[in-house]
């Protein structure tokens, strides 16, 4: 009777210590045969007005994160959204009930970013869009940019994003999940969370849920 106690308090701290180890996301190779064909998930692309609250799977999840801006040519690291200059100045920021991530498209991994819900400070007046499982923030780091001045950086960042936001879409319609592309956010607040710095700057967001 001992034993089976302490076997089984052994497993419960084995996993505390799991838990607390691994606080980012291990995503899952993207599953590249799925979806509607191309005119096909482009016929039914829609912004949608409400968002259903259920969990996002961890393989809708993964390959909607690749869709959106993952390494498709692991030989040159290039990406499925292009960038000016291949600057890949897009980060996908992805905030759920319980964190905030980044998005490390080469390791096709979610690192922690925050602990805590702060869909809220993206939804703003819109409250229907926090209840999306996923919201997906778009940040441009311009510094990435190999020449120009703020405002060409700033005018190709906001290009960059809008490619990245599409493949969301995309994706979303060809898979049964729904979106709309949003500029409205609380910037400071949401810059103070992700401890951001003067050249990064908050473009695009999308919630995503199913239909």
């Amino acid at each position: 009777m001992k034993t089976t106690i302490l076997q089984i308090c052994f497993i419960l701290f084995a996993g505390t210590l799991f838990s607390q180890e691994s606080e980012d996301i291990r995503l899952n190779p993207p599953d590249k045969t799925r979806g509607l064909a191309v005119m096909e998930a482009l016929s039914v692309r829609a912004s949608v007005s409400s968002f259903d609250t259920t969990e996002i799977r961890l393989q809708d999840l993964s390959d909607l994160l690749w869709a959106a801006n993952g390494v498709n040519r692991p030989e040159s690291g290039k990406r499925t959204a292009p960038s000016a200059h291949n600057a890949q100045d897009i980060d996908v920021y992805v905030f759920m009930k319980q964190g905030v991530y980044l998005y490390v498209a080469k390791e096709h991994v979610l690192s922690f970013i925050e602990e805590g819900d702060y869909r809220t400070l993206i939804a703003g007046r819109q409250a229907y869009v926090a209840s999306a499982p996923v919201i997906c923030l778009l940040v441009s780091d311009i510094s990435r940019f190999p020449s120009g001045e703020k405002d060409q950086r700033l005018k190709s960042a906001a290009i960059d994003a809008g490619i990245v936001s599409q493949n969301i879409a995309l994706f979303c319609a060809s898979s049964g999940l729904v979106t709309r592309p949003r500029a409205t956010m609380d910037q400071q607040k949401l810059r103070e969370i992700l401890k951001l710095n003067d050249n990064q700057h908050l473009i695009l967001n999308n919630p995503v849920s199913y239909k």
